[in-house]
């Protein structure tokens, strides 16, 4: 299997011995990102820093002026690394240890932004804006992330792209000092708190008959009773979709799901389909997905028929039990092959966020046998030097990874 790890430029820039470290490990491809959202990260191992704080999204190389002149919605710039453009920098580094670079494109996803356009982002049934969260439904917001993927996915050097939060975002965010923790909500619930009532999705209900007051109504009552206890969270995607579809009642949950699946359908051919005109000829087009079209996140939920129909492949979260990885990948694999697709496990090599550097074989060799032909492993800057050497191990024992 093809195996990538993920990385930022503030791991390379500044670091001569980075690319080694990173070939080192025997992976063929880094996984870099070019447009991120606000973070600290640790960098254990570079000479002149140990913690990058990325305050805000931004773009990590220098965007083009005319492509973003006249719109209001348009990427930030970043000054926590040195240089122009410290992906192209880190890029070249890389290239030139022998390894291939993909770009890593965050979409969806920007704090920055929905605090400076809070028309522009999703709206709970309370009414409560959620910054962090672009309404993908709305015309001025799509054509910002399409612009973005076009932009940040084809930079110089880059053999191939990989989007993330191509689709929904809702609730569930790592915001700093976070305290919505206190009353743990189920999957179902998760997904009513992340139905958008903006203007643009209250017209759009309206649209299929079912007015935007009413289904704020019906979410709000069925939410109630469930501030008063911890709620189970059932892994299983189509339980968790049954139990939302229960709570909202079956046929007005399929009129939002409707609404909700084209609006992330489109915007993700949209994009997929932007990289290509912008890339010509051979450039791969992967998105970080979830297989249940309902969830929301960074891995943005996708109908796996579709999506392998038009991108290249998509990366799948694999972290956790046999149970979760099955469920995961089980969807994608028989589309993967049929029509040869890259289906990408992703898992966390860093032992500190939960990850099982030590397991790396086995959960590969398992994950392969769920259909996966390629791996992800997050991530190669963010892990200790014993993580590291586990992964190094693994991918030794396992004789390495073979391009497709």
């Amino acid at each position: 299997m093809r195996t990538a790890a993920f990385l930022y430029p503030w791991d390379v820039v500044g670091d001569p011995d980075a690319a080694g470290r990173v070939a080192d490990l025997g992976v063929h491809q880094v996984t870099l990102a070019s447009a991120y959202h606000s973070t600290r990260a640790l960098t254990p191992r570079h000479p002149r820093h140990r913690i990058v704080t990325a305050r805000h999204s931004a773009v990590l190389y220098p965007p083009d002026a005319a492509r973003w002149a006249g719109r209001a919605l348009r990427p930030y710039a970043q000054d926590w690394v040195e240089g122009e453009d410290p992906f192209g920098a880190a890029a070249r580094a890389l290239a030139d240890g022998g390894l291939e670079v993909h770009t890593w494109v965050v979409l969806a996803h920007n704090s920055r932004l929905g605090a400076e356009h809070p028309s522009a982002v999703v709206r709970n049934a309370y009414g409560d804006p959620y910054p962090w969260a672009p309404c993908i439904a709305r015309p001025e917001v799509r054509d910002y992330l399409v612009r973005l993927a076009a932009e940040a996915a084809v930079r110089p050097g880059a053999r191939g792209t990989e989007l993330e939060s191509c689709g929904w975002y809702g609730l569930a965010h790592p915001h700093g000092h976070d305290k919505i923790g206190g009353v743990p909500l189920s999957g179902a619930a998760q997904y009513l708190m992340s139905l958008c009532f903006c203007s643009v999705c209250a017209e759009g209900y309206a649209q299929l008959g079912l007015p935007g007051g009413e289904l704020r109504h019906r979410v709000v009552r069925a939410l109630e009773p469930l501030w008063g206890a911890a709620a189970d969270r059932p892994k299983d995607r189509a339980v968790e979709w049954g139990a939302a579809s229960e709570l909202l009642g079956a046929d007005i949950a399929e009129v939002v799901r409707g609404w909700r699946d084209r609006a992330a359908r489109t915007l993700q051919r949209a994009a997929v389909r932007a990289v290509r005109d912008a890339a010509g000829g051979e450039f791969r087009v992967l998105l970080h997905a979830d297989p249940a079209a309902h969830r929301c996140g960074a891995n943005a939920g996708v109908d796996p028929a579709d999506v392998l129909s038009h991108a290249d492949g998509v990366v799948v979260p694999c972290t956790g039990d046999d149970a979760a990885r099955a469920d995961a990948l089980g969807p994608f694999a028989d589309r993967g092959r049929d029509h040869g697709a890259t289906v990408a496990a992703n898992l966390t090599v860093v032992s500190g966020l939960g990850g099982s550097p030590g397991t790396l074989a086995a959960d590969a060799a398992h994950a392969a046998s769920l259909g996966a032909n390629a791996l992800r492993l997050y991530h190669a800057g963010l892990a200790s030097d014993r993580d590291l050497t586990a992964v190094r191990a693994a991918l030794r024992d396992t004789g390495g990874s073979t391009a497709r």
